[in-house]
């Protein structure tokens, strides 16, 4: 499997696998819970470091600290070349919202609470997740993140769900080392979601090429715009794959600095993602899927 390399000009870079593991769907219903078949979950995790995934994307907010347990569970001790990457800057009421969690106390909380669940001294990248205009502004906020990574608790910080504006300010406030945005053949640009806006891959992958930040793509299995899917499909026919595997194997093609990662609740699947790391598709593939 390729590799691309977080920060590669710190005085810390980190070499991971092309391709990565979300883990969001291995809670239950809605991101909230326990999964619904435990062991398959468990299994899904091994299976992919075993399979020479590097990257795992996770979160306490997902399904209350189930994927981070579930990690802990799994892979512990953790193999040396694993980085683990974690997100603050919301958190889930028992309603099931999203909101904000954001306030440098609470981002805080959250950094103590990954540290603890995942059972690791330092996290090795967190992203600050952004929840739209609110009262704690981009600097108080990074400000806090960057005090924890001078306290050794985190090596990096990125930033997620961020609009243009928001990642050209964040590069003036200090060393970003990712964006994690959606990003999917079929969905480039901004979605209006019930939560909130998500801001697409396509508005910031420019910048991330221009200061050499991996975009990690969340989210980014295809589900939208019937045009495209069309296109997707006739690809996916040709290489005798799915469209959600033509998709990855898209990102994978759209730059070098794109990271993406597909999560599964399913062993099946994931092995299906897995393979689309090998797909190559050709300049006429690249240029028909436009």
């Amino acid at each position: 499997m390729s590799t691309i390399t977080i920060a590669p000009n710190s005085a810390h870079p980190l070499t991971v696998s092309r391709l990565g593991y979300g883990t969001m769907r291995l809670t239950g219903p809605e991101i909230w819970g326990e999964p619904a078949n435990r062991p398959e979950a468990l299994q899904i995790l091994r299976t992919a470091v075993e399979a020479g995934v590097t990257f795992l994307d996770t979160a306490d907010y997902y399904g209350q600290d189930v994927t981070n347990r579930l990690i802990r569970e799994a892979l512990f001790p953790y193999p040396s070349n694993l980085v683990i990457c974690t997100k603050v800057g919301a958190t889930r009421r028992s309603d099931k919202s999203w909101v904000p969690f954001n306030r440098p106390e609470q981002l805080r909380q959250s950094i103590e609470n990954n540290l603890r669940t995942l059972g690791q001294e330092q996290i090795q990248l967190v992203h600050l997740r952004l929840m739209g205009p609110g009262p704690v502004p981009l600097d108080e906020q990074l400000g806090a993140m960057f005090e924890l990574q001078r306290e050794g608790k985190i090596l990096h910080v990125g930033l997620s769900n961020v609009t243009r504006a928001e990642l050209e300010a964040g590069l003036r406030l200090g060393p970003i080392a990712t964006v994690e945005n959606m990003y999917s053949y079929a969905q480039r640009t901004t979605v209006r979601l019930p939560h909130g806006a998500n801001p697409g891959g396509e508005e910031v992958l420019d910048l991330c090429e221009q200061h050499q930040l991996p975009l990690i793509p969340f989210f980014s299995l295809v589900h939208a715009l019937p045009k495209a899917l069309d296109k997707i499909a006739e690809v996916a026919r040709q290489h005798n794959a799915t469209p959600a595997q033509i998709n990855i194997a898209w990102l994978l093609h759209r730059s070098p600095w794109l990271l993406p990662i597909p999560g599964t609740s399913s062993l099946a699947h994931l092995r299906e993602n897995l393979a689309a790391a090998v797909i190559q598709l050709s300049p006429a593939d690249m240029a028909y899927l436009g």
